[in-house]
């Protein structure tokens, strides 16, 4: 008699080095698998090694998530880079270049209209 498969999932490792540069790689792990066993398998976790540093946050589908977190079938483990510059400074010192009157809902108006309208 034949012992039966143990129960496999699908999940996928998506890391992205650079700006318009996505890996990612497909594995087949066995269940009750966690985070951190998909990116030991998938080679991810040598490339921050290789880099000289850690993950700062790993995530499934979008979500924070931490190393010891089980995964289910068809999960996407992501690892995030740090961001380079905080988004809310960034927004403001775009608006501040391109200046307020050029800018949002009232950056066109009709001819002889009144500002704001």
């Amino acid at each position: 008699m034949d012992k039966p498969q143990a129960a496999l999932l699908s999940v996928c490792v998506v890391y992205s080095p650079q700006p318009r540069t996505v890996l990612e790689q497909q594995l087949l792990l066995p269940a009750g698998a966690s985070v951190a066993d998909a990116l030991t398998r998938s080679g991810m976790a040598q490339l921050w090694e290789a880099v000289g540093r850690q993950p700062e946050c790993l995530g499934v589908w979008g979500r924070q998530v931490r190393p010891e977190q089980v995964l289910k079938e068809g999960d996407r483990v992501e690892l995030y880079r740090p961001l380079r510059v905080d988004p809310k400074v960034a927004r403001r010192e775009r608006f501040q270049k391109q200046g307020a009157r050029t800018a949002g809902l009232f950056a066109t108006r009709r001819d002889n209209a009144k500002s704001g309208y």
